[in-house]
This record gives structure tokens, C-alpha cells and sequence, in this order.
């Protein structure tokens, strides 16, 4: 019964990644490309620097969970061929 509970305490955060990255990556990167959209078309004034504003940082959140993804993946090459510890290697 202890394992059950331990693996049922353990499911919640892999469908929680799963959830987030899996889904919620594209969905802020679409977000992104509907606003940009905005500002494209011709807004003006207040309603076009923030539709600017949220695609540069729907964007921006974008990538940075690119790139530390590409880092946590890379994280023992970096460590043991570079001498670059980052991620917790």
C-alpha cells in the first residue's frame, strides 16, 4: 500500500510537467502569435503596446523554457567534456 501511495504522490507532478509542457508550451506560444497578429493588423495606441508587449512576452517564456530544457537535457556533456556545471550536475 505504501508503494501505491508513493507512486500516486509521484503521478501528480509527471502529469503536472506533462500538462505544462506538453500543452501549456504551445498554448503561450499561440497566445504569442495571436497578439503579434493584433499588432499587425493595425491596432493603435494602448491596445497595440499591449498586444506588443504580451507576444514579446509570451515569447520570451517561450524560449527560455527552450533553452533551459536544451540545458537540462545537455547537462552531463557540459559537465564532464566542458567543465560546465549547471542544473545541478
Amino acid at each position: 500500500m505504501h508503494t501505491l501511495l508513493h507512486n500516486l504522490s509521484d503521478l501528480w507532478r509527471v502529469m503536472l510537467a506533462a500538462m505544462l509542457f506538453g500543452a501549456g508550451l504551445p498554448t503561450v506560444f499561440a497566445v504569442g502569435i495571436r497578439c503579434r497578429a493584433r499588432v499587425d493588423d493595425g491596432a493603435s495606441g494602448i491596445t497595440r503596446t499591449a498586444a506588443l508587449v504580451a507576444s514579446t512576452l509570451c515569447f520570451a517564456v517561450v524560449m527560455i523554457a527552450v533553452v533551459v530544457g536544451v540545458l537540462f537535457i545537455a547537462k552531463g556533456f557540459l559537465a564532464t567534456r566542458l567543465g560546465i556545471h549547471l542544473l545541478g550536475a
